[in-house]
């Protein structure tokens, strides 16, 4: 029986960063994926890294992050991937999220920055305020750059089960990314990745028992 649904935000409850990073790219005449593969560079201690922790500065994060940007062939500033962050609110998932709601405990982990406003990194008044009201729906919220530890750390899916009093084993876990399911599998978690909404609800549906539309 599930007792809890987990989510991740950005990706899953709002539209990909990657989809804004892939148009910056082509606006500027970038490879596809050439953010993420900076990102991908030493993976825990690159600029990325250092800012979903709360390791380094905005600043800090501007200049490391053109540093490693360069290193690679273009010159990037922080301040440009911060500002494509804020994805857009996918109603359908807002809706399954509601449902869970109903009949299991919810909460969210998120790998967050300290630069935009609240877990969903919003950077305008109207965006932000639909990220507040969606937050407001979790019973526990875990947003790395407030307590040091970033996803694929186990320890941070381990704090979720324990702020909402559930096992591993009794819990569903969404993200976007691989990386961030395999330690939820391996503690046990029922894990789901979020390729489209349609794909994960119907998976999200399946691990349930229960209709989410």
């Amino acid at each position: 029986m599930v007792e809890a649904v987990i989510w991740d935000f950005g990706g899953v409850l709002t539209s990909s960063p990657f989809e804004a990073f892939n148009r910056y790219e082509t606006e500027r005449g970038l490879p596809k994926d050439f953010i993420r593969g900076i990102n991908a560079v030493n993976p825990d201690t690159n600029a990325w890294a250092l800012f979903e922790r709360s390791e380094c500065t905005l600043d800090d994060f501007d200049r490391l992050f053109a540093e490693e940007s360069e290193a690679r062939g273009t010159r990037i500033p922080g301040r440009h991937i911060i500002e494509l962050l804020s994805g857009d609110i996918r109603p359908e998932m807002v809706t399954a999220l509601k449902r869970c709601k109903e009949r299991a405990k919810v909460g969210c982990i998120t790998n967050n920055v300290s630069a935009g406003e609240g877990a969903g990194m919003a950077r305008s008044g109207e965006k932000a305020a639909a990220v507040a009201e969606v937050m407001s729906l979790f019973d526990h919220v875990i947003e790395s750059s407030k307590v040091g530890i970033r996803k694929p750390d186990p320890r941070i899916y381990e704090m979720a089960c324990e702020a909402l009093g559930v096992s591993p084993a009794s819990s569903v876990y969404l993200d976007d990314l691989g990386i961030n399911l395999k330690p939820a599998r391996l503690l046990g978690m029922t894990t789901i990745k979020v390729v489209t909404p349609e794909q994960a609800l119907k998976e999200l549906e399946d691990a349930v028992g229960f209709p989410l539309s």
